[in-house]
């Protein structure tokens, strides 16, 4: 089902209750792609509740909250990891320590600075505290790039059962989110997750082997896979080693 009413006719979500429902993800905007309310707050439980119903906030400085479940989805099942061969022999030369939720809110904050493709803006210090609240409560996790100690890429998410929500990387080194990444979905792998939530196509992602998922079938993965616990899940900080975890 497709939407074709006006932004003004957006549902508005009232921040003083805290019980109130988002409306259904088909009744998104199909330009722009997704665009399903407005109004809300970033509170744990309000945030929870969105991705569990394949629903994300992404807005910028200045705006009101604003949720989106855009159609298609793009996801990647963690079977399908692609790994070039130039990339794998990056990996196998280990440049890089990696490491889980070491280091959350300086990863954010590095994802949250300007790049030169204008990406990683919309990362506000609102949102930087939201999703420091979710690290805090065991929902939202990092994973770090180290080179001679230095904080050099990763990346940051968010685990419900056996999904993992994908929300931004960022590299201050050759392939150093990349390969975060990778560590990331062979981690997942190994726990029994099914599936990567990445929200938005690119040819980064595609190149990692990410595909495309109609908005109902991205539903059903949620409601299969999110209420199901996954396999001796650890998220204490952690060194991170491929094949070996």
């Amino acid at each position: 089902m497709s939407n074709n009413n006006s932004i003004h006719d957006l549902y508005w979500i009232d921040a003083s209750d805290p019980g109130s429902d988002f409306p259904p993800v088909d009744s998104a905007l199909t330009d722009p792609d997704g665009l399903l309310a407005f109004g809300g707050d970033l509170s744990v439980g309000r945030l929870i509740k969105a991705y569990r119903q394949g629903i994300f906030p992404w807005f910028s400085d200045g705006q009101p909250i604003m949720w989106w479940s855009p159609n298609p989805r793009t996801v990647l099942l963690p079977e399908n990891l692609n790994i070039s061969r130039s990339l794998a022999k990056t990996c196998r030369k280990q440049p890089y320590a990696i490491t889980c939720n070491n280091a959350f809110a300086d990863v954010i904050h590095a994802c949250a600075q300007p790049r030169a493709d204008g990406e990683g803006t919309w990362i506000t210090e609102e949102m930087q505290r939201a999703y420091c609240a979710l690290h805090a409560a065991g929902y939202a996790h990092s994973v770090e790039a180290w080179q001679d100690g230095q904080l050099v890429g990763g990346l940051y998410g968010i685990a419900i059962g056996r999904v993992f929500f994908g929300e931004s990387m960022f590299a201050h080194a050759n392939d150093a989110s990349k390969i975060a990444f990778v560590h990331l979905v062979r981690q997942l792998q190994a726990w029994g997750f099914k599936l990567v939530d990445c929200q938005v196509d690119s040819a980064h992602l595609q190149s990692l082997g990410a595909s495309q998922l109609t908005r109902p079938e991205f539903i059903r993965y949620l409601d299969t896979y999110c209420d199901t616990k996954a396999n001796g899940a650890n998220w204490r900080p952690h060194a991170l080693t491929l094949g070996t975890d």
